[in-house]
C-alpha cells in the first residue's frame, strides 16, 4: 500500500500542464536544505501548528502517555513518551495537530488521479509521483504507473536517482519523464550535504539518457555548497557526455521556507551557512548553462 504524507491536486510545478502530485513518505538522503522534511522519515509523524492552536487543552487530556503539556508557548511534546498514536490530532478542533503519513490503497489513490483527467488532458498534465523518494517504493510506484498508462494518462516521476539500477530498469519502461536532480558532482562533498556519495545518482542518470525517455534536470543553487565555477563546469561537463542532454534544465534557487515545518515536527532546521547566490550569480549560472547549449532555466 503506498505510504504518502500528501496529495496535491493542480500542481504546476511538477511536470508539464496542470497535475497530481504524490507524494511518497521516505527518504534515504538527508540534504542539509530540505523543503520537505515531512517526507524523510518512513514513519508516520506528529506535527503541530503553534499558530492554529486555542489552548483547548482536548489533546493533553486525551493523550494515553500524557506526553502532551500546555504551556504559554502552546503545546509541549515530550517525545520520548509520544508514541505517535494519533489520538490527539483525532480530537484538535482547528487541525493544529495533525498526523504527517498514512497508508492509502491504491483505489483511493487512483480514484483522486482519475478525477482530474479533465483538467489534465486539456492542459497537457498528468500525474507526478514525488516524495520523499518514489523510488524507494518500486512495486507500488510500478503498480501505479501501470495503472496510469493503461488510462492514458501521462506519468512523471521526480527523483534523486539513489536507488538500485534495478529498480530503475523496472520503472523506467512505465515512466514519460523524469525529473531527476543534480545536487552535487564531487561524491564526498556530495556525501557531507546529502548523506551518501552519487556515484549510484550519476550511474542511474547515464540509464536513462541512454534510453528514449525524456528527463529533465533539476540543481538547487546553494551558495557555499554547489555554486562554484567547478562545480557548474563539472555539471555541464558530465551532462555534455550523455548520450542525450537533458530537455530542460531547471536552476532552483535556496529558499527557506520550510524552517515553519521543522518547528512543527518539533525539530531544529539547521540553515547556517545556506543561502541562495544573489541575482548576478544566478544569471552567470544560468548564462553558462545556455552557452554550453542547454535549455536551462531559473525554476522548473
Amino acid at each position: 500500500m503506498p505510504f504518502l504524507f500528501d496529495i496535491k491536486r493542480y500542481s504546476i510545478n511538477d511536470g508539464p500542464g496542470i497535475r497530481v502530485t504524490i507524494f511518497f513518505k521516505g527518504c534515504p538522503l538527508s540534504c542539509r536544505w530540505c523543503h520537505n522534511p515531512e517526507s524523510r522519515s518512513f514513519k508516520t509523524e506528529k506535527m503541530y501548528n503553534k499558530s492554529r492552536c486555542i489552548g483547548c487543552s482536548s489533546c493533553v487530556e486525551i493523550c494515553p502517555e500524557k506526553a502532551l503539556t500546555l504551556t504559554s508557548n502552546g503545546i509541549q511534546t515530550d517525545f520520548t513518551r509520544c508514541t505517535v498514536c494519533g489520538q490527539c490530532a483525532l480530537v484538535c478542533p482547528t487541525n493544529a495537530m495533525e498526523m504527517s503519513g498514512r497508508r492509502y490503497s491504491e483505489e483511493e489513490v487512483m480514484s483522486v488521479i482519475l478525477k482530474e483527467t479533465a483538467i489534465m488532458d486539456s492542459s497537457g498534465g498528468g500525474v507526478t509521483f514525488s516524495g520523499g523518494e518514489p523510488l524507494a517504493f518500486p512495486q507500488v510506484l510500478k503498480s501505479l504507473l501501470v495503472r496510469c498508462g493503461e488510462e492514458g494518462i501521462h506519468r512523471a516521476v521526480d527523483t534523486s536517482g539513489h536507488a538500485d539500477l534495478s529498480v530503475m530498469e523496472d520503472i523506467l519502461p512505465h515512466t514519460d519523464l523524469f525529473l531527476y536532480d543534480l545536487k552535487h558532482m564531487d561524491a564526498d562533498e556530495h556525501r557531507k550535504w546529502v548523506g551518501v556519495d552519487n556515484v549510484t545518482i550519476l550511474e542511474n542518470l547515464q540509464f536513462i539518457a541512454d534510453s528514449n525517455k525524456a528527463y529533465h534536470i533539476r540543481i538547487p543553487l546553494i551558495e557555499g555548497v554547489n555554486t562554484t565555477d567547478e562545480n557548474i563546469s563539472a555539471t555541464i561537463d558530465f551532462l555534455t557526455s550523455l548520450k542525450r542532454a537533458p530537455d530542460m534544465v531547471g536552476l532552483l534557487p535556496y529558499h527557506d521556507i520550510a524552517a515553519h515545518k521543522y518547528e512543527k515536527l518539533g525539530k531544529m532546521y539547521d540553515d547556517e551557512g545556506l543561502s541562495a547566490p544573489d541575482d548576478k550569480r544566478q544569471l552567470e549560472i544560468l548564462n553558462t548553462f545556455i552557452e554550453n547549449g542547454f535549455n536551462a532555466v531559473i525554476g522548473g
